[in-house]
């Protein structure tokens, strides 16, 4: 089947129909239970594609991108502990207020950094 006359369209239409205000086909219940019970199989093509050196950016990106959207706290604080460690930019914890940064000396060498905000 041609993709733009995909089976799916219609399913489309109806999520639409019943919420016009649905701001992603994410959270639509046929939609939700479509990609949850597919995401094994999507996972496993994604990491077979990856361990063959094959490129899948498409893929790749939309699994990050779902694991993202479903998730209530995102596994930044990586991210955040990187920027921390090569720039000194500090971070935020989740069990402190929001608005508190912190910053850690990471390799026990080096001057102390404060952590202050401002407006660009």
């Amino acid at each position: 089947r041609c993709i733009i006359r995909s089976a799916f369209l219609g399913d489309i239409r109806k999520a639409f129909d019943q919420n016009p205000g649905l701001f992603n086909l994410l959270v639509d219940p046929f939609f939700k239970e479509k990609i949850a019970a597919a995401q094994d199989g999507w996972r496993r093509v994604c990491a077979t594609a990856m361990i063959h050196g094959i490129p899948v950016p498409t893929l790749s990106a939309a699994l990050s991108y779902y694991d993202g959207y479903r998730n209530a706290r995102l596994p930044a604080n990586l991210l955040q502990a990187q920027r921390d460690y090569f720039g000194a930019h500090t971070y935020e914890r989740v069990d402190k207020p929001r608005g508190e940064f912190f910053h850690t000396n990471w390799t026990g060498q080096g001057g102390s950094t404060s952590a202050s905000t401002y407006n660009a």
